[in-house]
């Protein structure tokens, strides 16, 4: 393996594991909010 492929390998690991972890960070410092309907029931978020 080259020098090149394991800098590219690095990179690629970076980008998806940095990402999963500061996805995780925001929803744990955002998290979604329910609405709630007359009748309590809770709906799902929007996104759902």
């Amino acid at each position: 393996m080259s020098a090149a492929a394991i800098v590219m390998l690095v990179v690629a690991l970076v980008l998806v594991w940095g990402g999963l972890v500061a996805a995780l960070l925001h929803l744990l410092k955002h998290p979604e909010e329910f609405d709630v309907v007359e009748s309590g029931q809770q709906e799902y978020p929007p996104s759902t």
